[in-house]
């Protein structure tokens, strides 16, 4: 769901956020609150911890946004796009685009999320102390209490050496710094966040048996989006180191088989797709990209109709589709694929076909350069 966007970069909700929110603002209201400003001493009423519960639940994720406007600002300053910020369940996430250039950059950008969290959280810790020699109301009193103590865990729980948490981006500027090698110091990293990981889950288990279903399912859950998340930070440094400095006119394929926009579907599937193991073809006239043809198109149109169907009725138009240049960079192009959702792209250069990129073209690439780099 769209909210906005703050400093430039897009911010979007997810709604498991709303799932999150319920649970927060529940748990604050039914159960925290209650124990911790009794309603026979401090005259709270249902209606007053609910409301705490909503203020508490709105500021943490204000908070989360802030934490992670912090990444974004940082990076961006430092040449790096921002794609979105993303607030889910397990609180958000800044999606760079690109790995950083060097440790230096990276450390700065994974501190300084929680860095912002800690200063927040004794910030409002300071103001309830200087406020302690007043009479307040509990209702301004525990959303301060409650948002300060979620600003330091918030802080330091990021802090710690699990990648693809702030802290274990930490971990992998420090072990890059030392190997000079990014792609072993995120493996090494990935393997350290896997085994906190690992102990979320056991802890979890243990919690569901020993103390509380709820909370042991929270931990879980905890476990399994960082192993997962660890995994995929992983593959995404593997796909850009072995993409770095490829271009498409390295790695397209020049000699296309192309198909005229008057050719009906029966010969196409007879003459092209039967004999030629593509999933689409470029459709040309005097070399001059005109569309595309996949076999998904054809199959839209009932086979009775094949015989009197044209290319050209059914392809999908140049202006509609995503071209390359040959100066392009290979990881743009199979950026734009997932964007698209495409498994192959046409390069032109001034309206002509001259050669197209595929799906497996880019990851045939990953492989050979990743097996040559180990």
């Amino acid at each position: 769901m769209r909210f906005g966007s703050l400093l430039g970069v897009p911010v979007r909700l997810h709604y498991t956020l709303v799932i999150a929110f319920i649970l927060i603002a529940w748990t604050l209201a039914e159960s925290l609150m209650p124990l911790q400003y009794p309603s026979d001493r401090f005259g709270l009423s249902q209606v007053d911890y609910w409301v705490i519960g909503v203020v508490g639940a709105v500021a943490l994720f204000v908070s989360v946004l802030i934490h992670e406007l912090a990444h974004s600002y940082v990076a961006k300053k430092s040449g790096l796009p921002v794609k979105r910020i993303v607030l889910f369940i397990f609180g958000g996430v800044s999606e760079i685009e690109e790995e950083p250039r060097d440790p230096g950059l990276e450390f700065r950008i994974a501190v300084v999320g929680p860095a912002s969290s800690i200063v927040i959280g004794v910030a409002l810790w300071l103001t309830l102390y200087l406020l302690s020699g007043f009479d307040l109301s509990p209702l301004i009193l525990a959303p301060l209490e409650y948002v300060g103590y979620i600003n330091l865990l918030l802080g330091v729980f990021n802090l710690m050496p699990a990648f693809p948490l702030d802290g274990g981006r930490v971990l992998r500027a420090a072990l890059w710094a030392l190997k000079k090698d990014l792609l072993r110091a995120t493996k090494t990293a990935t393997r350290v966040g896997i085994a906190f990981s690992y102990l979320f889950m056991l802890g979890g288990l243990a919690t569901i048996f020993l103390d509380s279903l709820i909370s042991g399912l929270w931990l879980m859950l905890i476990g399994w989006f960082l192993k997962n998340r660890a995994e995929s930070s992983l593959n995404q440094t593997i796909v850009s180191e072995a993409l770095a400095g490829v271009a498409v006119h390295d790695i397209m394929t020049r000699e296309v088989h192309t198909v005229e926009p008057d050719v009906t579907l029966e010969t196409l599937v007879a003459d092209y797709f039967s004999r030629h193991k593509h999933g689409g073809f470029p459709v040309t006239k005097n070399s001059t990209l005109l569309g595309l043809v996949t076999i998904e198109d054809v199959r839209k149109v009932p086979k009775s109709r094949w015989s009197e169907t044209r290319v050209a009725d059914v392809m999908t138009r140049c202006e509609k589709l995503v071209c390359l240049r040959q100066d392009d960079k290979v990881l743009d192009a199979f950026i734009r694929m997932s964007k698209q959702r495409v498994g192959r792209l046409p390069v032109q250069e001034d309206g002509r076909l001259v050669g197209i990129v595929t799906r497996s073209d880019i990851l045939h690439t990953i492989k050979v350069r990743t097996e040559l780099a180990t």
